[in-house]
């Protein structure tokens, strides 16, 4: 079931219905969280590295800023012709120009 209300959740999110604000901040219908252009880019690099598998499942893990570079770190949870299998990505990046420094993939079976 959480699988399945998360899935709706990200694609209302992916087309901008839903935004995931701070509990304690209130999102106009224009704002989006910090972390949704990172999470387009995780979804499009994990769909040229899977082209045959389909994304069912996000999570934004959260985000690490260290001496001028922040990673972003994701999971998504794919579906091939064979198995299902998750996929953490770490995006990082120069936080001053948001330059992609390097993308990082790690396949988990949970």
């Amino acid at each position: 079931m959480w699988k399945l209300l998360l899935t709706i959740h990200l694609m209302l999110f992916s087309i901008g219905i839903v935004t995931n604000p701070a509990p304690s901040e209130f999102a106009t219908a224009e704002e989006a969280p910090s972390y949704a252009k990172w999470g387009q880019v995780a979804m499009k690099k994990t769909k040229e590295k899977y082209p045959d598998a389909k994304i069912i499942d996000y999570l934004h893990i959260g985000a690490i800023t260290r001496n001028g570079e922040t990673t972003e770190k994701f999971k998504l949870w794919l579906r091939g012709k064979d198995r299902e299998f998750g996929v953490y990505i770490d995006i990082r990046y120069t936080k001053k120009t948001e330059e992609v420094i390097d993308i990082k993939f790690q396949e988990t079976d949970r």
